[in-house]
Order: structure tokens, then C-alpha cells, then sequence
């Protein structure tokens, strides 16, 4: 029987969760943390939330686990955008990177590409940011539509 979710959308429904953080995810966000390579705030967030992953919301929204973002840094280092760094935290699903640069504002890329990347500034700091994304997870259940995150 075919629910209302795959009727809408034309497939099954897939992998909604905000996942708690495992004693794995624990250690990579103080590494992050004693490294001083991602703002407190972040560092705190991978204490408790492993992973955030909402396939079904639009393309989906994606925060990676505090593992992923240590790795990534550790064999390519943060991206360089213009006099500041910025680290990869997550994806839109439809090939837009998300980034937090060092005073906490968080950017999603303009294109697929990192060669060069084109960053917008989405939100001012980590809670807005969380806000930002409920709204979106919000107004995809009421209307089917994910926003503009």
C-alpha cells in the first residue's frame, strides 16, 4: 500500500533523524574542540547531536557527524574564502555544501564546486542557523515545501 508521503513525492519515505551523540562522535567534537578548528558552539552541538539527516525534506538536509568534519579537516583543511576559513559541516542534498567560518556564521555554497567556491552567509551563528532548518523541516510537513535553506 502506497502511503501519502510516496504518493506526493513519488518514492518511500527514507532516513529522518537527529541521531544522539556516540562516545565516537564525543571524542572527535573535543578533538574539534582542543584543536580549536570549529567555534564552541559546534563543538558543543557534536557533544550531544551526532548527526542530523533529513533525506526527505526537499533534497534533504544533511549535518554531518563531528567524525566526518575532523576527517575532512585533517586531509584537506579548512576552505579558504577570502581572509577567512571556513569548515564543511553538511549539505543541502542537492550539491550546496554548508560551511561555519570561525566567528560562527554559518554559509552555504552557490555551486556544486569547491575549486572556487562562492559562499553566502545564511545565518549569524549556529542557533540560527538550527532555527532556520526546523522552519524549513516545519513548512515541508504543512505545505511540501522545504525553503529556501
Amino acid at each position: 500500500m502506497v502511503g501519502e508521503f510516496e504518493r506526493r513525492h513519488g518514492f518511500p519515505p527514507g532516513t529522518n533523524e537527529v541521531r544522539p551523540a556516540s562516545r565516537d562522535d564525543q571524542t572527535a567534537a573535543r578533538t574539534l574542540a582542543q584543536a580549536d578548528l570549529v567555534p564552541a558552539d559546534l563543538a558543543t552541538f557534536y557533544d550531544s547531536i551526532g548527526n542530523v539527516t533529513w533525506a526527505d525534506v526537499g533534497n534533504g538536509y544533511f549535518l554531518d557527524p563531528a567524525s566526518d568534519v575532523l576527517l575532512r579537516l585533517q586531509e584537506h583543511g579548512p576552505v579558504d574564502v577570502g581572509t577567512d576559513q571556513k569548515v564543511a559541516i553538511g549539505s543541502n542534498g542537492g550539491g550546496l555544501s554548508y560551511f561555519v567560518g570561525s566567528d560562527g556564521s554559518v554559509h552555504r555554497t552557490r555551486t556544486a564546486s569547491l575549486d572556487e567556491p562562492e559562499l553566502d552567509k545564511v545565518a549569524d551563528d549556529l542557533r540560527q542557523f538550527l532555527e532556520l532548518l526546523e522552519q524549513s523541516l516545519t513548512q515541508f510537513v504543512a505545505d511540501g515545501e522545504p525553503g529556501s535553506l
